[in-house]
């Protein structure tokens, strides 16, 4: 019997942005721009990512997404597609708002502990958001090649919780640091992880964190460690 060979999908996190940098929870707001940081770290991707036979890119119509995956789509002459399925968690009245204005929110105990129940005022459902970017990656996979996708922290998590049948209330126990490559092997009727949360190309002095443990939703806000 033939076996299929597994889709390899790599899942990159946009590098550090403005709204990272003042531990903002970003949202859709397309006004958010890479950092000077993240421009660095977008380089760092090119480096690391650059000598991969990808046969597709695929980014979140946001900014910060595309400004990440331009430098590696300069040097490997693939385009980027976008694909609205990889965008960003809808959080509604959130968007815009500072992260530890949020964090004494009384809902902010439920996202920790049972996400799957939650859905946020004017937004989207944790559900919602995991159902249309497991529905994308899986239709952009392609058995015996290599994609790129790059999305947000919160998407990834998901994307990697529901892949690997671990379940959505335990997704904040992942981290997705900004910039951070995850790569896993799609089968037809599993996934296995090949690498997670890897930002070892990103070679950042000692002493800045890449996400943010006590302030865990839209993936971390990437501000330095105290």
């Amino acid at each position: 019997m033939r076996v299929q060979k597994p889709a390899t999908i790599y899942l990159l996190r946009h590098g550090h942005s403005t709204a990272n940098a003042r531990s903002i929870l970003a949202g859709r707001d397309a006004s958010v721009s890479l950092s000077p940081r993240g421009i660095e770290q977008a380089q760092a991707v090119m480096q690391e990512l650059g000598e991969r036979k990808f046969a597709k890119i695929y980014s979140s119509p946001m900014p910060r997404c595309l400004e990440t995956l331009r430098p590696l789509a300069s040097k490997s002459k693939l385009k980027i597609e976008k694909d609205d399925g990889l965008i960003e968690m809808e959080y509604g009245d959130w968007s815009g708002k500072k992260l530890l204005l949020l964090s004494r929110k009384k809902m902010w105990s439920e996202i920790q502990a049972r996400p799957s129940l939650v859905r946020f005022p004017n937004g989207e459902s944790f559900l919602e958001m995991q159902g249309r970017a497991l529905e994308s990656v899986k239709s952009l996979a392609i058995p015996g090649a290599e994609i790129l996708v790059c999305s947000h922290g919160d998407v990834i998590k998901a994307i990697v919780a529901g892949l690997v049948g671990l379940h959505l209330d335990n997704f904040q126990r992942l981290t997705i640091d900004p910039a951070s490559i995850t790569v896993i092997d799609l089968f037809a009727e599993t996934a296995q992880i090949r690498l997670m949360n890897s930002t070892v190309h990103l070679k950042e002095p000692k002493g800045l964190s890449t996400g943010s443990s006590k302030l865990n939703l839209g993936g971390g806000s990437g501000t330095k460690s105290k």
